[in-house]
Formats: structure tokens, C-alpha cells, sequence
């Protein structure tokens, strides 16, 4: 067969692939719909601090006008681990698609050539009698270069499904990687928060120390001069023991949430020095904050995307296991030149093609591809009710952080009130001990309240600022500074490219001749 016959049977065969690929194209699932927020448009909605009017914002850690804490959200972008595991899976899912396209293409091919020189033997009874008679040629040579491929017909469409479901997985790796990175900008605000809430309480701990230490001096005065008795010098120093016994446990907390913190950093603990000041107050955001409607939440919140994408991929899949029902046609052919000799080697004359066309069906393993159908779509109505429950979870969670910050913000506003009246009754307390006027039964009472409303607040403060980075984090915010960047930092992406040649694949947008 010549090369022109070749390429028309090649082109017929293209012809034939356009049919239409079996299974089901995917849908995006069903899903409950939300229409408004219930913390947004309750009766004292203008209290909550929460609007609709607009979109939330990117980089919603600024709104905490806070360097340190933009700083740290900048350095765990940059050298998050666990981030980083999520980038080479995207680069992974790039290499995986280029191997799905080349699966459109003839699926093997080989170029080779050969020399051969055979010579037969002398001893053989019938050619030695000849070769006395004749002269005879007893040396044979063949020599012969060649190009062979094997084409299986996609008619049922089983390679584009096979890249659709690799398409989808890329697109589903992106999804995690921004899910990531939403739940590490969350963690790194939280951690932050909860240290300066730790030091404040190390703050109070201390302010408190001190005016109980001055109220045992007080009590011991009074003691030494036959004024009270002994009763009132041992509570004042239980009360005073009680207190500085919250420092111990409030500096290892302290310790393990930065611990923590380098962590999310990728550093070690040791290596967190000089980055958090001793002491500094709980972030707090503007007044108002702004939370979009429900219906953007399915198109912000990368993990709602990452469940549908894996469902995209699950249903070409089932596409991909319905195509073994069906005969594969298979297109084989080989083309070169041979001759007997390396001189004439290339020749016009020397030319040589082969074609076969041939057909596979598995008729005696129907039972298993079925089942295997069965299998695969199965997995895939499982995927549909697990985005459906990741919607319906991403709601759920939006809406509970708006009402704990809601209601925390509320809380503040009396803890405020209670730490205002119970420092004054703390001081009134000391003031009528002192003039004898009242026990000190009083000054106990008024300080343990005081200190209690101190902590109160503080907590109270850290849950409104908390809460606020849930709200933000459940609306899927913080993912968009990965646009035009980057999926591993530059000098991940330096090494990768010395070990492996990646072509293109590292770059953020790969050509699609990249992943031929």
C-alpha cells in the first residue's frame, strides 16, 4: 500500500471518531437555593454589622488593618507546605491531561531497521555438490528501515470522555488548591487572633496580680496591727496564688499557638523569634461588613466547585466504562523501505507499507464490563449527593458564623458595661476595707468578679473577630490572590524543571501542543 493510501485510510478512520461519545454528558446537579441570609434580613439586622449590598472583599485580612497579621497571611502564601502539596497536584493533573490528548492519537508507534547477512553452510550435502559444478552464491543479505503504528478508532468517544474526565480533574485540582488556600488564610487569621487574645489575658492576669498584691499588703498591714484577722490575710493570698497560677498555663497555651502558627508558615518553632511583638490587642474590623447574597456563594466557595468538578470527572468516567459494551476498530499499519542490500537501500524501487484494520470485542466478558457500569455510576450518584451536602454544609456555615458574630458583638457591649462596674467596685471595695467600713469578704468578691468580667471580655472580643474571619472564610473568600501566580514558588518550580524536563507544564497556562 503506498503513503497516500495509507493517509486516506487514516483520514477515513478520523472521519468515523466523530460520532457521538456514549454516556452521560454532565449536568450540574441539582441544589437547594438560597435567597437571602437569615442574620442579613432579620429585625435587628442593623445590628449585626452585616450587609448584602455588596460582594466581599479579596484580601478581607485587611479590613483588620493589622500589618502583622498581613504579613504573616503573605509568608504562609509563600511557603505553606501543605499548600505546596496542593500545587503539584495541579501540575500533576497538567502532565495526566496531556496524557489523555495523546490517547486521540495512534496509541503505539515504532521506528526501526535492521541488517541481516546469512551464509549457508558448506557442509550441506545438495549445495557442495552444486558449488562444484556452478559457482554459487552461499551469502544472503537483507536490509530494511521501517515506521509501524497502531490506532484504536475512538467511535465510542472512550478517549474524550478520557479527556474530559482528565480536563475536569485539572479544573477540580485548581479548585483544591484555592480551597486550601482559603482554609490556610483562615487558619493563619485565626491562630493570630487567638495569640493576641492570650497576651491580653496575660495582660489582665498580670493587672490583676498586681492589685491583689497590694490588697494581701493591705490585709498584712492590718493584720501586724491587731486591725483584722488572720482570716483576711489567707484569703487574700488564695486569691492572689489563684491568679498568678493562670500565667503558667496562659504562656504555654501562648507557646503552642504560635507553634502552631510556624507551622502554617513552614518554619520551625524556633524560628517564629522577632515575627510576634510580646504583647499587642485582639484585630477588629471595620463596623459593617459586607457578605454578598447566597446565590455568589456557589461560584466563590472553591470546595462547592471542587464537588462538582469531581462529579464532571466521575460521569465521563462512566462514559469511559460503557465504551468497553462495544467492538474497538483498530487501524495498523507499518510503511518503510527493504531491500537486499544496505546500496540499494534507498532506492525508488525499495519502497514498503502495510495496512490491517482489525476488530476486538470482549462478547464473553459482558457480565464484568457491566457491572463495572454499574460500578462507575454508582460512584457517580454518590459524587451528585455529596455536592448537593457541600452546598447545603457551605450555607450551614455561612449562616452560623453570621449569627455567632453577631450575637458575640453583642456580648461585648455588656462584658464592656460589667468590667467598667466591676473595677469601680473593686476600687470602692478596697477604699471601705481600708477605712473599715467593710470586710474583705468584698474586696474578694469585687475582684474575682472583676477578673472574671476581664477574661469574659476579652474572650468575648476574640469571638466577635473569630467569628468574623468563619464568615469570611465560608463565603470562600482569599483564594483570588492566587490569580496569575504561580502554583509552587519560583524555586520549587527551578528544581522540578532541572530533575524533569516539564516543558511548558510549569507555566500557568500550558499550550495545548504541550499536552499532545
Amino acid at each position: 500500500m503506498t503513503l497516500r493510501q495509507l493517509l486516506g485510510s487514516a483520514l477515513c478512520a478520523a472521519t468515523l471518531t466523530a460520532c457521538t461519545p456514549v454516556g452521560p454528558d454532565f449536568v450540574r446537579p441539582n441544589s437547594p437555593v438560597v435567597k437571602q441570609w437569615i442574620e442579613v434580613n432579620s429585625p435587628s439586622a442593623g445590628q449585626s454589622g452585616l450587609t448584602s449590598r455588596s460582594a466581599p472583599v479579596v484580601r478581607w485580612w485587611e479590613t483588620f488593618n493589622d500589618p502583622t497579621l498581613n504579613k504573616l497571611i503573605a509568608e504562609a502564601y509563600a511557603q505553606n507546605l501543605t499548600l505546596q502539596v496542593a500545587g503539584a497536584r495541579v501540575l500533576q493533573a497538567r502532565a495526566q491531561l496531556g496524557i489523555a490528548f495523546g490517547e486521540l492519537y495512534p496509541q503505539s508507534q515504532a521506528i526501526g531497521g535492521s541488517l541481516e547477512r546469512r551464509q549457508i553452510s558448506d557442509n550441506l550435502g545438495p549445495i557442495s555438490d552444486i558449488r562444484r559444478i556452478i559457482p554459487l552464491d552461499t551469502e544472503f543479505s537483507t536490509s530494511q528501515v521501517g515506521f509501524d503504528a497502531q490506532w484504536e478508532l475512538d467511535i465510542w468517544g472512550q478517549q474524550r470522555r478520557g479527556v474530559q474526565a482528565a480536563r475536569s480533574n485539572l479544573a477540580m485540582q485548581v479548585a483544591n488548591y484555592d480551597d486550601a488556600l482559603v482554609t490556610l488564610t483562615g487558619d493563619v487569621a485565626a491562630l493570630y487572633i487567638n495569640i493576641r487574645s492570650l497576651q491580653e489575658a496575660l495582660s489582665v492576669a498580670r493587672e490583676n496580680i498586681r492589685i491583689q498584691q497590694e490588697s494581701a499588703d493591705l490585709t498584712q498591714l492590718r493584720f501586724d496591727n491587731g486591725v483584722t484577722t488572720e482570716l483576711d490575710v489567707q484569703e487574700s493570698t488564695a486569691l492572689l496564688n489563684n491568679t498568678k497560677a493562670l500565667v503558667p498555663e496562659l504562656e504555654s497555651d501562648l507557646q503552642q499557638a504560635k507553634n502552631a502558627l510556624a507551622v502554617l508558615l513552614g518554619k520551625a518553632p524556633s524560628q517564629m523569634a522577632g515575627m510576634l511583638s510580646t504583647s499587642g490587642r485582639i484585630p477588629t474590623a471595620r463596623a459593617d461588613v459586607a457578605v454578598g447574597v447566597p446565590a455568589e456563594l456557589l461560584r466563590r466557595r472553591p470546595d462547592v466547585r471542587a464537588a462538582e468538578l469531581a462529579a464532571a470527572t466521575q460521569s465521563a468516567q462512566v462514559g469511559i466504562a460503557l465504551a468497553d459494551l462495544y467492538p474497538q476498530f483498530i487501524l495498523s499499519g507499518s510503511i518503510g523501505l527493504q531491500a537486499s542490500g544496505a546500496r540499494d537501500l534507498f532506492s525508488s524501487s525499495s519502497t514498503t507499507g502495510l495496512a490491517n484494520a482489525g476488530v476486538v470485542w470482549n462478547v464473553l466478558n459482558y457480565g464484568r464490563i457491566k457491572n463495572n457500569v454499574r460500578a462507575q455510576d454508582a460512584a457517580y450518584q454518590a459524587l451528585i449527593a455529596n455536592y448537593q451536602n457541600t452546598v447545603l454544609t457551605a450555607y450551614s456555615e455561612v449562616e452560623s458564623a453570621m449569627v455567632a458574630y453577631s450575637e458575640a458583638r453583642k456580648q461585648v457591649t455588656f462584658y464592656r458595661r460589667s468590667v467598667e462596674a466591676s473595677r469601680k467596685a473593686a476600687d470602692i471595695a478596697v477604699d471601705q476595707y481600708r477605712d473599715g467600713i467593710a470586710s474583705y469578704s468584698r474586696i474578694l468578691n469585687t475582684q474575682t468578679a472583676l477578673l472574671r468580667s476581664q477574661a469574659n471580655l476579652i474572650e468575648a472580643r476574640q469571638e466577635v473577630s473569630s467569628n468574623l474571619v468563619a464568615i469570611y472564610k465560608g463565603l470562600g473568600g482569599g483564594w483570588q490572590i492566587r490569580q496569575n501566580q504561580e502554583f509552587l514558588p519560583e524555586t520549587v518550580l527551578a528544581e522540578m524543571a532541572y530533575r524533569t524536563d516539564w516543558g511548558d507544564l510549569l507555566e500557568k497556562t500550558p499550550t495545548r501542543a504541550s499536552l499532545n
